[in-house]
């Protein structure tokens, strides 16, 4: 099966966000499984963004990778570490989110 260049960005959040919630599980490199979840996860996440730089600027890549997995990455905290964010945190998660969506929408920036 092969997959294009936005499916393998939904990849590389996505293990990019499960290698971060492990990263905290580790304890510091101290627990083996949430350490070989956190190798593997950045693993995939960064052979998944190697592909899709093939075909995506590496600036849309990078700030669609980085605000999705930074709003992603607060939701999984607020679910399994009560990590709830605060009125400031909320606004700058949304201005994440429309700098993302301006630069998709609005830039002239191509791919090649």
């Amino acid at each position: 099966m092969r997959f294009g260049p936005w499916t393998w960005l939904v990849i590389a959040i996505i293990a990019e966000v499960i290698a971060t919630s492990a990263l905290r599980a580790s304890n510091g490199f101290t627990r083996l499984v949430p350490s070989v979840i956190v190798v593997a996860g950045y693993g995939l996440a960064f052979y998944g963004l190697s592909l899709t730089l093939r075909n995506i600027p590496v600036g849309i890549v990078y700030a669609v990778w980085s605000g999705v997995g930074i709003v992603l990455i607060t939701l999984v905290a607020m679910a399994l570490y009560r990590q709830v964010p605060d009125l400031p945190a909320m606004l700058g998660l949304g201005l994440i989110v429309a700098g993302v969506v301006v630069l998709n929408l609005f830039s002239k920036m191509q791919a090649h």
